[in-house]
């Protein structure tokens, strides 16, 4: 008991200065004119980890509780992330919008990750943590699957940046292409048009609002059906991580599972019993941001910039790509099924 009291009293220097980081972040956020933007308090904070890890050297005895930050408290908050979508919302939008979802996340990691590997040479993790921002539900995929393949922190930074950056665009060029008469959607189609291609849950809200509330309701229960796929990603990047981990001897026995996706799910589960009163589920969900915020102020603050500016222009020529990609595909499929 000692012990473990101990090895926690280590964490609450660097925590609590995580946990102001976070709470500067999420105020920044949360101002009126922040919220027409859709740039989440995740965005702010790991700006502001970057700014404050690279202007001043914090003391050697912050880092457990950042690292804290940045490993334990991710995976908690993937899991309490489960609170934002229930199975109800996923069977209203119907079967043809949960295979446009599929479809949608398979080919843009299989396309990223062979353009970024292939045409930009980027390296394998840079490649895949780009590409499941784009894929599946940007900065939260980005940090999840950051936890699965151990990389090092400036990778994630830099994901998140090139993916909140294209999110944002689509967020405003969408609504601006279906107000121009350029893509003919009805509210219903926009609404699975914008779930299944906008990078970030907030970013698919507003991009559907801009529309009608009916694409916004619609945009965001299609973008969560996406935050679901997110679980089978990790499964699958897991066992492929392990494998070819060429340390260790019995690859049998070196199988990690992703214990956070299964808590994500039984989360998800969870929430759809309706067992809790939708304004706790609210402040479970305000508390989630918060923990997820933290983690992306610490990685921001163990990121470098001198990492950042060695990998040159080839991330954003990627994140590029995918919105194209990201665009064109969408619209076909909607168009199609």
């Amino acid at each position: 008991m000692n012990l473990s009291l101990l090895s926690f009293s280590n964490k609450i220097p660097g925590l609590a200065c995580i946990a102001i980081l976070a709470t500067v972040s999420y105020v920044i956020a949360s101002l009126p004119i922040m919220a027409t933007t859709g740039i989440s308090s995740l965005v702010i904070a790991i700006i502001l980890g970057i700014i404050f890890g690279n202007a001043w050297h914090h003391p050697v005895s912050w880092s457990p509780g950042i690292q804290f930050s940045a490993k334990r408290l991710l995976r908690i908050a993937i899991v309490l992330y489960g609170f934002k979508v229930s199975f109800q919302q996923i069977a209203s939008v119907g079967f043809e919008a949960l295979l446009i979802d599929i479809l949608m996340v398979s080919f843009t990691l299989l396309a990223g990750y062979f353009a970024g590997r292939k045409l930009l040479r980027l390296d394998h993790d840079l490649s895949l943590l780009i590409s499941v921002g784009a894929a599946i539900c940007g900065a939260a995929a980005v940090l999840a699957v950051e936890d699965i393949l151990k990389s090092e922190p400036y990778k994630a930074a830099v994901a998140v940046g090139t993916v909140v950056l294209f999110g944002t665009a689509s967020m405003f060029i969408y609504p601006a292409l279906q107000h121009a008469g350029l893509f003919g959607f009805s509210d219903n189609q926009f609404g699975i048009f914008a779930g299944a291609s906008v990078h970030e849950v907030a970013q698919a809200l507003v991009a559907g609002t801009n529309i009608s509330s009916e694409a916004g309701k619609i945009a965001v229960i299609v973008k969560m059906m996406r935050v679901l796929l997110l679980v089978p990603v990790l499964f699958i990047l897991s066992f492929m991580s392990n494998k070819g981990d060429t340390k260790s001897i019995d690859k049998k026995t070196s199988i990690t599972i992703p214990w956070f996706a299964i808590g994500f799910v039984a989360v998800i589960g969870f929430n759809s019993l309706h067992v809790l009163p939708s304004v706790l589920v609210d402040y479970i969900n305000q508390f989630d941001v918060i923990l997820l915020t933290m983690a992306m102020g610490a990685i921001g603050i163990e990121t470098k910039a001198s990492k950042i500016r060695k990998v040159g222009l080839n991330p954003l020529y990627l994140s590029c790509l995918l919105f194209l990609w990201l665009l064109g595909s969408a619209f076909l499929l909607v168009k199609v099924i």
